[in-house]
């Protein structure tokens, strides 16, 4: 008998978010957690790269060692043979704007 109370109460539940969602598409006030996300990092060209490991004056292997990833990876990115992804972006992003970041312990 558990069993179909707990149906019914998942049931009413998907019931009164669905009517959330319908009432907030609508314009209508809804009391939900609306929560936005940054945009994704965008992708940097190879000499864009190659722009930010000079201004730390460090060498493949040490901007590679920065950003937890292997020098042939860095070397690849700044011939423009792969690109980098996700947590490697937003590394770059940070790199870009605050390089000093990369350089604290």
């Amino acid at each position: 008998m558990a069993r179909a109370k707990k149906k019914i109460k998942v049931f009413d539940e998907l019931k009164g978010a669905l009517e959330d969602a319908l009432r907030y598409e609508k314009g209508g006030r809804v009391d939900l957690r609306v929560t936005e996300l940054p945009p994704a990092p965008r992708k940097f060209p190879p000499r864009e790269i190659r722009r930010i490991r000079q201004s730390l004056n460090a060498s493949q292997a040490r901007f590679a060692r920065f950003l937890n990833v292997s020098a042939n990876t860095v070397e690849s990115w700044e011939q423009g043979t792969r690109q980098p992804q996700h947590a490697a972006l937003k590394l770059l992003s940070i790199a870009r704007k605050r390089p000093s970041v990369l350089l604290e312990d």
